[in-house]
């Protein structure tokens, strides 16, 4: 594995791990966690693809989080990095991630062969964080990131609460996910900051698998739905059992369904995980 580097439109570094070879496949992770979020998936790709993984500013060591955060300043740092790739790219996103690769694509749909994007939260018809939002900013700023992130998990996200509780009750797993309160918070504001509406995405027609989890919360099923009919050449692939988190609990599923969007798009491989 190698790191990359770009430097984004605004000159601050963007870095990205870089595994594999073969055709290219553009990774942006979800929140909550960093580019290794994604080991498991990777492992199943890397014997036939490159997989290059950005590295999402607000998720670094140390990061230092620009007020307010913007989702056009992620999708500047994903074209960053695919200005270093070469032709074809397919661009994979998962939750926030997937927003950021939308964005991007949107900005400059030339640059990519194609989309997969698993359960993006975009502001289709409503607001993602809305009123809960700001009680999770007023969390974090009182200095208490333990409850910012349960409000961000149980009513943003809305995971069930016997979830939350567990997650909670785990020393180590209430940690980390405290680690990433200030990213958490931060985007969700620039998610809202998008605003309701999707129609800009009418004329993008880089061919798209939409990917969700018939356990996931029924909001981003519903908003995965509205984005599908408004894609010109989207297609929704159901993960049978799984939820918002596949690349942890079935990252072979989630694989195999990335190899056949390369399939169909341009990069590609036959092989299995």
């Amino acid at each position: 594995m190698t790191e990359l580097r770009a430097f984004s439109d605004d000159g601050r570094p963007v870095t990205a791990l870089d595994d594999g070879s073969g055709p290219v496949l553009l990774v942006v992770h979800p929140g909550g966690g960093d580019a290794t979020s994604w080991d498991g998936v990777v492992r199943c790709l890397v014997d036939d693809f490159r997989v290059v993984r950005v590295r999402r500013r607000i998720y670094g060591p140390g990061a230092d989080i620009a007020l307010p955060h913007s989702m056009a300043v992620e999708a500047a740092d994903v074209l960053a990095v695919a200005d270093l790739l070469t032709p074809p790219v397919l661009l994979v996103g998962h939750s926030s991630g997937a927003v950021a690769a939308l964005e991007a694509a949107l900005l400059r749909p030339s640059a990519f062969a194609g989309l997969v994007l698993y359960e993006p939260p975009i502001p289709t018809s409503r607001l993602v964080a809305g009123p809960a939002g700001a009680r999770a900013r007023a969390a974090l700023e009182a200095g208490d990131p333990v409850e910012a992130t349960r409000i961000h998990m149980g009513e943003i996200v809305r995971v069930p609460a016997y979830l939350v509780d567990a997650m909670f009750a785990d020393g180590h797993l209430r940690e980390t996910l405290c680690t990433y309160a200030a990213a958490q918070i931060a985007e969700d504001e620039a998610l809202d900051a998008l605003g309701t509406g999707i129609d800009r995405f009418a004329a993008l027609g880089t061919p798209t698998t939409l990917i969700e989890g018939d356990l996931s919360p029924d909001h981003l099923r519903e908003r995965l739905a509205d984005l599908a009919g408004v894609l010109p050449q989207a297609r929704v692939v159901t993960l049978t059992g799984q939820g918002h988190s596949a690349h942890l609990t079935a990252p072979d599923a989630l694989a195999a369904t990335i190899r056949d969007a390369a399939a169909r798009s341009g990069p590609s491989s036959d092989a299995d995980c």
